[in-house]
């Protein structure tokens, strides 16, 4: 990842979305060549020098304070996760974070405990990611619901590359656009944090050549981070399901993620689950034809 871009990129699309009237700003007689705020205007709002910002969004400021990235995320209107970015962004550059992030980072296991939660939450779709979105493990209801990870090789086992490579994902998600977008934004947000990963820096060429809209959602620099959220699917044998979902940071691995997607009881989907799970029991009967 080219770390010079990338700050000017993020910078220049957060600068875009805010218009001087937003900001409290005089109107002038100026023609604008770009939309949103000016470097010098973003630099005003700041409280720094129009020649300082500019080597900042240019990456030629060094290793600034905690105050400028501050006062240029308040400018900016940053939120807490977009804040966190620019500062991996404008840190990454240094010796000692291009140290760390250059040394392989060793392959992620899942705690047997983690595994026995999965299990425990049998009648909810659950999973685990990793880094890059990687699905480290699953519980039976998340590969109904969503696609078998278990029969993947495991260098395949990736939620981006299902949400936006595989056909069926299209049909089968709920608001497709929204969700793969999303999970574009959190891909960017790592590849600020880890831009020496090598393998993530191959999963977004890969998604780049197989997804057509993935460029479009790249270059426009949102980030986010997975928190939670409400997720809708199409299933081929049991029809409408809607879920409330909740992700929690695994203890002892800050690049674990829980995810759980909750129901409500009695409800329709919740039905639905219980016959799909019915149906995927191991030893269960063939499934029946997929609805019309």
């Amino acid at each position: 990842m080219d770390r010079t871009k990338e700050i000017s990129g993020f910078l220049r699309s957060r600068r875009a979305r805010i218009t001087p009237e937003d900001a409290g700003l005089p109107a002038d007689a100026r023609v604008r060549r770009v939309p949103g705020l000016r470097r010098d205007e973003a630099a005003r709002l700041a409280g720094v020098s129009t020649e300082y910002y500019t080597r900042l969004e240019q990456g030629r400021a060094g290793n600034p304070s905690a105050e400028v990235v501050d006062a240029v995320a308040r400018a900016l209107r940053l939120d807490e996760t977009e804040r966190e970015h620019l500062t991996d962004l404008l840190r990454s550059g240094t010796g000692a974070a291009r140290t760390a992030r250059r040394a392989p980072a060793r392959a992620q296991r899942v705690r047997p405990g983690l595994h026995l939660m999965l299990e425990t939450l049998a009648h909810v779709p659950a999973f685990v990611l990793g880094r890059r979105t990687d699905v480290l493990a699953s519980n039976r209801l998340a590969r109904a619901v969503l696609t078998d990870f278990d029969a993947l090789p495991a260098t395949r086992r990736n939620l981006a590359r299902y949400y936006l490579l595989d056909p069926e994902a299209r049909e089968r998600v709920g608001d497709w656009e929204r969700i793969a977008a999303e999970t574009v934004a959190i891909l960017r947000l790592e590849a600020g944090r880890h831009p020496q990963d090598r393998q993530l820096a191959d999963l977004v060429g890969e998604l780049t050549l197989g997804c057509a809209e993935f460029t479009g959602w790249w270059n426009d620099h949102r980030v986010l981070r997975r928190t939670h959220g409400s997720k809708h699917y199409h299933h081929p044998l049991v029809g409408e399901l809607h879920f409330s979902y909740e992700s929690f940071q695994a203890p002892g691995d800050a690049e674990q993620t829980l995810c759980v997607y909750n129901v409500e009881p009695g409800s329709a989907t919740a039905e639905a689950l219980r016959l799909l799970d019915s149906w995927t029991a191991p030893g269960a009967p063939a499934r029946p034809l997929p609805r019309a």
